[in-house]
This record gives C-alpha cells, sequence and structure tokens, in this order.
C-alpha cells in the first residue's frame, strides 16, 4: 500500500472541519462510516474526534460521533472561526480594496470578517466600531487603527456583546461603511437564531452610510428561528463561488448586486 502523504495541520484542521459538518447534518455517525466516507483510517478518524471532543464540538461515544444542538454548532465562534476559511479569505480580500484611511467602519462578530483585520491593521486614521471581543483584540494592537468596543450583555459561546447598550450606543453613532455577514440566508432572505443579534445588525444598518454583506457559500439554503430583512438592505452581497446558482438569481432579483470571487485552494 502507498503511503500517503503528510498532511499541514492546516490541511488536518480542513478535514476535522468537514467531519465536523458531516456530524452536524447527520445527527449521530458511526465512527467507522465516518472514517470510510473520509478515506481514512480508523485510528486517524479517532484522532480527529479525540480533537473536536476535546473542544467540546461533537459529543464521542462507543463507536459513535454525535452533534450537540443546532443552535450550538451554527453560533459557537469555536465552531465558526475555522469553518470555510478559504472562501472567508477570498471575501475579505475582495472587501479590503474597499476600505480608506480616515474612515469610520462598524464590524459585527461575524467570524467571516477577522481575516480582513490584517488588512485595516495597515491603514491609518481608521476607526473601527465592534461588538466582537475577538475583533477588537485582533486590532487593539495597529497603531494607525482607533477601536471602539460596545459593550453590552457578554455572550462567552460568541465573544461579544449584545443589548440595549450596543443598540443604543449604535443609534449615535455615523458610520461610513458597514460590514457584516449572516447566520443563514434563503431566496435572500437573512436569518439568526438569537434575536438579540438581529437587533445589532439592524441598529448596525441604520447608523452606516454604505453595508456590506459577506456570507461564504456555507450560509446559503438555510433557515434559523428569526426573519430579519433581505439581502437588499445592503448596498452590495460578496459571496463565493460555492453559492448556487438559484442563491445568486434570487438575490440579484431583489435588486442588490452580488459579487463572487473565488477562494484560493489550500496548500497541503
Amino acid at each position: 500500500m502507498t503511503a500517503r502523504t503528510r498532511l499541514s495541520q492546516a490541511a488536518v484542521e480542513e478535514r476535522r472541519q468537514a467531519v465536523l459538518r458531516y456530524v452536524a447534518e447527520h445527527g449521530e455517525t458511526r465512527i467507522d462510516d465516518l472514517a470510510r466516507h473520509f478515506d481514512i483510517s480508523l485510528m486517524t478518524m479517532h484522532r480527529d474526534l479525540d480533537d473536536l471532543a476535546g473542544r467540546h464540538l461533537l459529543r464521542k461515544e462507543r463507536g459513535r460521533a454525535v452533534a450537540f444542538p443546532a443552535l450550538t454548532m451554527e453560533t459557537a465562534t469555536r465552531f465558526r472561526e475555522n469553518s470555510a476559511l478559504a472562501a472567508k479569505n477570498a471575501l475579505c480580500a475582495a472587501t479590503a480594496a474597499r476600505i480608506r484611511p480616515g474612515s469610520t467602519l462598524l464590524m459585527d462578530d461575524s467570524t467571516t470578517l477577522f481575516p480582513l483585520a490584517t488588512a485595516l491593521a495597515r491603514l491609518d486614521q481608521l476607526h473601527v466600531v465592534t461588538n466582537s471581543v475577538g475583533l477588537a483584540q485582533r486590532l487593539g494592537s495597529a497603531p494607525g487603527v482607533s477601536v471602539t468596543l460596545l459593550g453590552g450583555h457578554y455572550r462567552g459561546d460568541f465573544n461579544s456583546c449584545t443589548g440595549p447598550s450596543v443598540t443604543r450606543a449604535l443609534s449615535r453613532i455615523r458610520a461610513d461603511l458597514a460590514l457584516m455577514s449572516a447566520t443563514a440566508v434563503l431566496e435572500g432572505h437573512l436569518f439568526h437564531p438569537l434575536t438579540d443579534y438581529v437587533e445589532v445588525k439592524l441598529a448596525m444598518l441604520a447608523s452606516a452610510e454604505v453595508s456590506l454583506l459577506l456570507a461564504d457559500h456555507s450560509k446559503f439554503g438555510k433557515t434559523a428561528t428569526y426573519a430579519y430583512g433581505t439581502v437588499a438592505d445592503y448596498d452590495t452581497v460578496i459571496t463565493d463561488t460555492g453559492t448556487t446558482k438559484t442563491e445568486l438569481a434570487a438575490m440579484r432579483a431583489l435588486g442588490v448586486p452580488v459579487e463572487t470571487v473565488e477562494p484560493e485552494e489550500p496548500t497541503l
């Protein structure tokens, strides 16, 4: 049997995120079936599941991998931050050219925006207003960036703040640009599982001159508990080429410009 090429840590993490999504979609799966599906040894699959269970992303039981409730899978920062990384990088690269020094930006807690921090750190006289502790930490040491962290009710799973204090502060701000993502998009309609986060997104939309929605292909074809408008509330939607033609057509039918970008293949 030919020896397999040893994968980089990034490639291993991409596989583990794929395993996590597969288990989340099926609820629970036999471990030997997972090994066959991903064409890896049973020992390697056990290592992958031990790692994911150690991060509290799923449960590993006797012979089975079991998903946590869908709400946790969809929204927990520890899951979102490592999913669809190539697509997120491409979305942020396409967005970076639109940001000018001296601008005031509103940025929500979407991990989709995290890769943008490197580009923003190179700009001068930039003011970023966010409810995301993770994003504030990534930008806090940038010499040309002033960061305002919107305080309120802190949610540890999302590493961000919500509530009336956040929305009141946003009502007193006028920003040049709002950058946001979405948990779920179906035929141009937006959804989120938690109403507190819906209120923050709506307040950011109301406080910005221009707003962009960055959403990778994994966000489409889904719904969540709370609907809060459509993609037409944004000036432009930026997504990747993995988004289906049906979803792209539905968004364009609402009259919003939609740009697609090609993610780079991960280096093994």
